[in-house]
Parts: structure tokens; sequence; C-alpha cells
């Protein structure tokens, strides 16, 4: 029997990080294909050892091998799920050449400067310096947003058919957007969209299920 495909993740972390960790977008993407794969399960609050940073190299997840590749970075994955079997990475060069410019836009663009606005006041938030900051990182943060919601318009998903775009752009707004998605109700429409698919809900449902240990 061939093995399975495999990814890494935390078998605990806090409540309020459960469906915001990475190995989502990749579950995600298993759901779409209707493929399996095997998780192995990593304790996040201690370092995973010299093995792992060999696999990957910054210590976190998800990480990801099968018969073919051992890699790591979300988006990287992805894109290579979609290169191995179709269905969320267009092969026709110019729709396959908009989803990725999007995947890299919604990573190294809309990303960093969501990200910071969400988590400063979640983990800094008793600092005197964390309103200040947030306030002066916002408006980088809304105006991504807008340019976002241009993009989409009036369309079901930000690159032309479903793709690896959506579900990374679904994830981040879902994770980050907070109160600054209600200024643009065709991206609060597009998320509810994107986490209401099947696929959605059965990678959410395994992902929590992994979760089987609690911290010493």
């Amino acid at each position: 029997m061939t093995d399975l495909p495999t990814i890494t993740a935390f078998s605990w972390v806090p409540d309020f990080a459960r469906g915001q960790v990475r190995d989502m977008v990749v579950r995600w993407a298993f759901a779409e294909l209707g493929l399996d794969y095997r998780t192995e399960l990593l304790n996040a609050a201690s370092p995973r050892g010299e093995g792992y940073i060999e696999w990957h190299p910054f210590d976190q997840v998800p990480a990801y091998r099968d018969e073919q590749v051992e890699m790591f970075e979300s988006g990287a994955i992805l894109i290579h799920l979609g290169e191995m079997h179709g269905h969320i990475l267009p092969h026709e060069p110019a729709a396959r050449a908009k989803a990725l410019s999007w995947t890299a836009a919604i990573l190294n663009t809309v990303e960093p400067a969501l990200r910071p606005v969400s988590l400063l006041p979640l983990f800094h938030g008793d600092k005197p310096w964390t309103q200040e900051a947030v306030a002066a990182l916002r408006p980088l943060a809304e105006q991504r947003l807008k340019r976002v919601s241009a993009a989409l318009g009036e369309d079901a998903w930000i690159a032309g058919d479903f793709s690896i775009a959506d579900i990374l752009l679904v994830f981040v707004l879902r994770s980050f957007g907070g109160d600054m998605l209600a200024a643009h109700s065709n991206l609060v429409a597009y998320r509810d969209r994107g986490i209401a698919r099947p696929a959605f809900e059965q990678a959410l449902a395994r992902h929590l299920d992994d979760f089987t240990t609690e911290p010493a």
C-alpha cells in the first residue's frame, strides 16, 4: 500500500488559535481534492529537535512530505498540490498566472499588513505602545483590504474559479481581517462563502480532532 502524504501539525494550541494554524490551509486543499493524508503531531510548547529543523528550518508547521518531495511553507505546499493534482490550480496559462499572482500577493502584500493589526493587541495588549502602534499600522491594512475588495468586485472568487489563492485569502481574512472587514460587504460575503464550503468544514473538523493533548 502506498504511504499517504504527511503534514505536520500541533497536538495542542490555545483556544484562540484553534482553526488559525497554518496546517488548516493544507488540510483544506486536501479536502478540496478529495485526497487523504496523515498527520505527524508535534508539541507546540517545546522545541521539535534538530531532525525537524532539517525538514522545516523555522521549526513551524506545516511541513510536508510525499513519495517525491519533502518541503515546508504552506503556500509552497499548496502550489505543489495544485500542480500535482489540478482542480485547485488552473492549467491554462493565463488563469494559472492569475491564481499564482494572487497567491504571492496574499502571502507577501495582504497578510503582512493585516497580521500585526490583529495580533499586536492579542499578544501585547498590556503594553503602553500597543495602541499607538496599531493606529499607525491600521491605515495600510485598510488600504490593502480596499484594493482586494476592488479586485474581487462581485466575483465569487479572487482569480476566476476557486483555487489555492482563495484557500489562502479566506484563511487570512478569517484570521486577521477583524472589524476591518465590515467596511467591505463583498469581502465579508467572500469569507463566508469560503468557510461554508464542505471541504473547509471537513478540514476544520479534522484540524480540531487532532488536538489530543493539554499543555504541561
